[in-house]
């Protein structure tokens, strides 16, 4: 028992069957990682720029391009600097870190899309009250709740994972995350079980919420041609985003509780990962091609500097 306190490596495994292609998918992840630094960062600047854009929907918007970075970062340096080597190790304390920055970037997702739908729905069902119930004060405080609370969450479980003792220390997984490191543990770990569950009922009710906020709004909409139009313009894009990061991040949890299934490990990877892949590059191009203040903005913005070229 003394010894398995020890562990102060962990051997990442998940790319056994890869050895072949590892330059192919150097290239395919490094354009990935490019192509979500590039959209995210142009959503962002975008609406930090223009001040017709500094409303609650697209301040929103920005911190879910924000998230997604943040959650892309911890993975993709690794991820490239790991097809570029014979062995993948993270050590102790990295792979805590990673794991962190993962499962809150996932988890402020969700909270964000939720008050992202509540936006929505203040603005569709109470559009005469949505100026007094979302004020700036407001939209402060959904910000901060949105960012703090699973910040926090992933931070004591971090503590708890800290405590236990390890008799492992494999992952059959291309990046760490708690259940992988918990699967090693020499000691019962009851009480990260019934945070887990405690975590995943929380997350359940904001999506149950998330439901909820647009039955809401389908009910208002679709008395209206204007409404319907408000709803195609605004609504869709975060239904499309939700849709994609819920049925992405289940194939992840799914294949956590489900280790043994009888597919191969490539097929486990590419599942297990797609939601650090496909929310952070389709959100900014669905908020991007879909509403068309951000596309005037962003076409304004590439204008004023290809003039500040051309003059100089």
């Amino acid at each position: 028992m003394e010894n398995s306190t020890q562990v102060e490596f962990f051997y990442l495994c998940g790319l056994q069957e890869t050895f072949n292609n590892k330059s192919v998918y150097f290239i395919l992840c490094l354009i990935t990682y490019l192509l979500i630094i590039t959209g995210n960062l142009t959503l962002i600047i975008t609406i930090i720029q223009e001040k017709g854009l500094h409303e609650p929907m697209y301040i929103f918007l920005c911190s879910l391009c924000v998230n997604g970075l943040y959650g892309t970062t911890g993975f993709y340096p690794k991820f490239l600097l790991d097809l570029q080597s014979d062995v993948q190790v993270i050590s102790y304390g990295g792979c805590l870190t990673q794991a962190y920055v993962i499962y809150t970037s996932i988890m402020c997702e969700v909270s964000i899309l939720t008050v992202m739908s509540y936006d929505r729905y203040v603005a569709i069902s109470r559009p005469l009250l949505y100026h007094t119930i979302v004020t700036s004060l407001t939209v402060r405080k959904l910000l901060l709740l949105s960012w703090c609370y699973p910040l926090f969450i992933a931070l004591i479980t971090v503590i708890l994972t800290v405590r236990i003792p390890l008799c492992g220390s494999r992952i059959d997984k291309i990046f760490c995350d708690n259940p992988s490191i918990l699967k090693h543990s020499c000691l019962p770990i009851t009480i990260n079980h019934i945070l887990s569950y405690c975590i995943i009922v929380l997350h359940v009710l904001q999506i149950l919420f998330i439901a909820f906020s647009y039955c809401q709004i389908v009910r208002t909409c679709v008395k209206s041609a204007e409404g319907r139009i408000k709803f195609t313009q605004t609504c869709v894009p975060h239904l499309l985003t939700m849709v994609i990061f819920i049925t992405v991040t289940l194939f992840d949890i799914l294949q956590g509780w489900n280790s043994d299934v009888n597919i191969t490990l490539n097929m486990r990877n590419a599942m297990g990962v797609q939601f650090l892949v496909l929310p952070p590059v389709l959100n900014p191009v669905i908020y991007g091609l879909n509403l068309q203040q951000i596309r005037s903005a962003v076409f304004k913005m590439c204008n004023k500097h290809k003039i500040f070229d051309m003059r100089r």
